[in-house]
């Protein structure tokens, strides 16, 4: 499990607020430390510029699983975290509260603006530093091309694998407390090849337009 999220006490005041959250230190059950390199709206707009290059509209919905591919596909292949902070299991599978939260305002509909950071002093809108890596961002493609093309209502099928981490953690929570139904990247690593693609004639939950948290 995450044992520290943000460890904002151990930032230089003096050093931005983004500093910290791209930075961000998370340990992991295999007792390593791992460094996340990104912040989870940097790969969000490239998600979303791969989507526009295909003509191929994106929700907010679909965005948090197409998130959580890349960030699973990134765990499975350097055994390291993409993003900083942490996916929740939601409604409709996967989620990582601080992207929905920047892509939030789009609702239902597809999103036509990319993600910024503001200033903590200044309250002005500053570009997120640009992911650089060819790996990384050839993830992001791999991704983007197989799964890009899915409804919202496949890719929570798809996220909803029997065995897969959502469907792990859901499950597990029904006789345990799971603070805020996280999803640790222990359990990711070791259930993400769970994932099957789903060949029903049309998907179990439908075309859901929006997540929301289990209440």
């Amino acid at each position: 499990m995450i044992r520290a999220e943000l460890p904002l006490a151990r930032v230089s005041p003096f050093r931005p607020y983004w500093w910290a959250l791209i930075r961000a230190e998370m340990y992991t059950d295999r007792g390593l430390l791992a460094m996340a390199n990104f912040d989870p709206r940097t790969i969000c707009n490239l998600i979303l510029d791969e989507a526009e290059r295909a003509a191929r509209p994106v929700t907010n919905l679909a965005l948090q699983k197409l998130l959580y591919f890349v960030h699973g596909l990134h765990l499975v292949e350097t055994k390291d975290p993409l993003v900083t902070g942490f996916f929740e299991a939601w409604q409709y599978g996967p989620v990582h509260p601080i992207a929905y939260h920047a892509f939030k305002e789009a609702g239902g509909t597809s999103i036509q603006f990319r993600a910024s950071i503001e200033d903590p002093f200044t309250r002005t809108s500053l570009p997120l530093p640009e992911c650089k890596d060819d790996e990384v961002r050839s993830r992001v493609s791999r991704i983007a091309a197989f799964y890009g093309a899915m409804t919202p209502g496949r890719l929570v099928e798809v996220s909803h694998a029997k065995n897969a981490p959502w469907r792990y953690i859901v499950d597990k929570a029904r006789a345990e407390t799971i603070l805020g139904l996280r999803i640790p990247n222990d359990v990711i690593l070791s259930r993400f090849k769970y994932h099957k693609v789903s060949i029903g004639s049309e998907p179990r939950h439908g075309e859901p337009s929006e997540e929301c948290p289990f209440e």
